[in-house]
C-alpha cells in the first residue's frame, strides 16, 4: 500500500495530484464528467471582482503537441460566482480552492474575501495569466507580485498560493518576493507566451494574437522553474504544473522538488485522467519500493 498523502505548507492533501485552474471549470460542474476522487484538491477557474466577457473567438488553437488559449478569463464576477457556486462546494467531495484575478491588488483582495465567504478551502492568486487585455502580468515583477499577495494575505485567513509565470526573467526573485509577502506555496507554472498564424486566413490563430501555450512541450520549462526555486528557496513549498500526462511525469516533478503536482491541459483530451495517472504513480512507487509519495520530494541528485 502506497501512502499518497503529502503536505503543502499548512495544507494536508490525501493525494499529490491537484486539478489545475482553468481546466476543470468551477469544479462543481466538472465533477459530473471527471473523476475527482484521484485528487487532493481542485482549483476553480479564476474569478474577478466584476464580470469579464473574455476575448472573442477564436480563443483556442492547436499548436504542435501543445495548445494555445486566449480565453481572457471569462467569468461572472465574484458576487454571482459566490451565489451560484458557493452553495454547491460542499457536494464536490474534496477541497476546492478559489482562484483570484484582477487588475490591482485591491481587486485580488476583494475576490479572495468573497471566495473565503463562499466556502473555498484555499486561495490561488493568479498572478500569471497572459490574457489580460491590459497586457500586464503581475508575475513578471517581484514588487508587483508581492503587492498582490500582501493584499490577499490581509483579506483572508485561508492558505494562499501564488501562481507564477515561466516568462519571468527571474522566477526565483518573484518566488522569493511572494513568499516574503505571505504566500504559503508557489505554483510553477502557468502557460508560456506563444503565437500561431493560420496560413489560410493569414491571421493569428487566436483573436488576441499572443496567448498562453500549454501541454506536453512546456514540461521541461516548468520543471526548470521547480528545480531553481526549490533549491534557492527550500522553505517555500511548490506545486509543479505543466505538461503532465502520466504517472512518471508526476514522479519527475516530485523529484525535482515539488510537493504536489497539478494536472491541466490533459483534462481537455481525457477528463478522467486523474484516476489513470494516480494509478500509474502508485504502480511506479511499488516497483521502486517507495512506501510514501512524500519521500520523493526533492529526491533528484545533481551531477
Amino acid at each position: 500500500m502506497v501512502d499518497t498523502s503529502v503536505a503543502l505548507g499548512p495544507v494536508q492533501l490525501t493525494s499529490p495530484l491537484i486539478a489545475a485552474s482553468g481546466t476543470v471549470g468551477s469544479v462543481v460542474d466538472f465533477a459530473g464528467v471527471g473523476s475527482l476522487d484521484a485528487y487532493g484538491a481542485a482549483v476553480a477557474k479564476s474569478v474577478s471582482p466584476d464580470p469579464w466577457p473574455g476575448r472573442p473567438p477564436p480563443r483556442l488553437a492547436p499548436a504542435g503537441a501543445g495548445m494555445l488559449n486566449g480565453i481572457g478569463i471569462q467569468n461572472p464576477g465574484i458576487e454571482a460566482w459566490a451565489g451560484d457556486i458557493g452553495p454547491r462546494l460542499g457536494s464536490v467531495g474534496l477541497p476546492v480552492w478559489g482562484s483570484a484575478v484582477g487588475t490591482s491588488p485591491e481587486d485580488f483582495a476583494v475576490v479572495a474575501a468573497g471566495q473565503e465567504q463562499a466556502g473555498v478551502a484555499a486561495i490561488e492568486v493568479n498572478l500569471s495569466c497572459p490574457n489580460l487585455e491590459s497586457g500586464e502580468m503581475f508575475a513578471l515583477d517581484p514588487d508587483s507580485a508581492a503587492a498582490v499577495v500582501s493584499a490577499v494575505r490581509s483579506a483572508t485567513t485561508l492558505p494562499v498560493g501564488a501562481k507564477l509565470s515561466p516568462n519571468a526573467s527571474s522566477i526565483v526573485g518573484v518566488a522569493a518576493a511572494v513568499a516574503d509577502a505571505g504566500a504559503d506555496w508557489a505554483v510553477l507554472t502557468n502557460t508560456v507566451l506563444g503565437l500561431a498564424v493560420d496560413v489560410e486566413t493569414r491571421r493569428p490563430a487566436l483573436s488576441g494574437g499572443v496567448g498562453g501555450y500549454s501541454g506536453v512541450p512546456i514540461k521541461p520549462i516548468a520543471m526548470r522553474c521547480v528545480w531553481e526555486v526549490t533549491r534557492a528557496l527550500p522553505g517555500l513549498p511548490v506545486v509543479g504544473c505543466g505538461g503532465v500526462t502520466n504517472g512518471t511525469d508526476v514522479v519527475e516533478y516530485l523529484l525535482a522538488g515539488a510537493s504536489a503536482v497539478a494536472l491541466g491541459t490533459v483534462h481537455f483530451a481525457e477528463p478522467r485522467a486523474g484516476r489513470r495517472i494516480r494509478r500509474e504513480l502508485e504502480r511506479w512507487c511499488r516497483r521502486h519500493h517507495v512506501t510514501a509519495v512524500a519521500e520523493l520530494t526533492g529526491g533528484a541528485r545533481p551531477w
